[in-house]
Formats: structure tokens, sequence, C-alpha cells
């Protein structure tokens, strides 16, 4: 303990811990100077971004308008699936044929008409022109392509003929 008392009562020692205060001080000095300067600069800076805003409120404000986009892109998304939904129950495939019912009648004034959806469900109508000049229409349910109706042989082409006449799948835009 002698030895301690000694060193810390020595001059030398005296004289160290004093340059070691000034150099500590000087150093606070220039990191006081360094830090308000960047304190000014990034006013400065906040000022040009913001023409005078608070940078926190800008960037709030920008935070609540990408979730505020974000939740309209989840509304148009899930509208979308709907739509698409309800587009596999609509008409989007049509087949039409006009053939002669009559061997030696001048024209094809008789038709059929396929008008399915996404899955191959629908009707066909067929029409007959008859020698009187009257039409008489049938119309037959179609289920995946099929029907349970006995089908003429146009009916079926008109049916072949829609189901490559439409949308076979959506986009997919995953």
């Amino acid at each position: 303990m002698n030895i301690f008392n000694t060193i810390l009562s020595s001059s030398w020692f005296n004289l160290l811990l004093l340059a070691s205060l000034i150099i500590l001080l000087v150093l606070i000095i220039i990191n006081l100077l360094k830090v308000n300067k960047l304190k000014n600069d990034y006013k400065k800076l906040m000022e040009l971004v913001g023409k005078g805003e608070d940078f926190n409120e800008i960037f709030n404000r920008y935070i609540n308008e990408v979730k505020d986009v974000s939740r309209e892109t989840l509304k148009i998304k899930n509208r979308t699936e709907n739509l698409e939904k309800n587009l596999e129950k609509c008409v989007q495939k049509v087949g039409i044929i006009r053939y002669n019912a009559y061997r030696n009648s001048g024209s094809d004034l008789c038709f059929a008409v396929a008008l399915l959806d996404f899955e191959d469900n629908g009707v066909v109508l067929n029409g007959i022109y008859s020698r009187d000049n009257t039409t008489t229409t049938y119309a037959k349910p179609i289920e995946h392509g099929k029907s349970k109706y006995t089908l003429v042989k146009e009916e079926e082409e008109a049916i072949e003929l829609a189901k490559h006449n439409g949308y076979k799948c959506f986009l997919d835009l995953k």
C-alpha cells in the first residue's frame, strides 16, 4: 500500500493525470461539435426531403399508404378470384353447325348451336327448317360434354366444335 501512495503522490503521475484530463476534455469538445454538426445536417436534409415536415411524419404517412395499398390489393385479388370462379359457369364456348336436313332442299337453313361453360356444361339448340317455311327448335341440356338425350350428328359436331372454341384455362398470374 505504501508503493501505491508513493505513485499517487509523485509529480510525474499528477502531470500524466492532468494531461489525460486535458486530452479527454478536448475529445469531448470535438465530439460535441461533430454531434451538433450532424444534427444541423440532419435538420437540413429533413427540410429538403419533407419541405419542412418532420421525417417521422413523412415516414409514417408512407407506411400507412403502403398498408392501404396492400389492403386494396388483397381486396382486388379476392374479387378477381371470385370473378374467375363465376366466369367458369358462364357461356364461353360456342359451336355452330349449319346443315341441310333434307337432301333435296336448296340451302343449309337448319342449325345446331352448342353453348358451353368452362366444364363443358350448357345446352345444344337445334333448329330444323321444314319445307312449309316453319322452324322447329329443340334444346337439350349438356353435362360435361354429354347429354342424357339422344343427339343427332350435327348436335354432336356443334358440341365438339364448342369444346375447342373456348378458353381451357385462366391466365396464371401467380
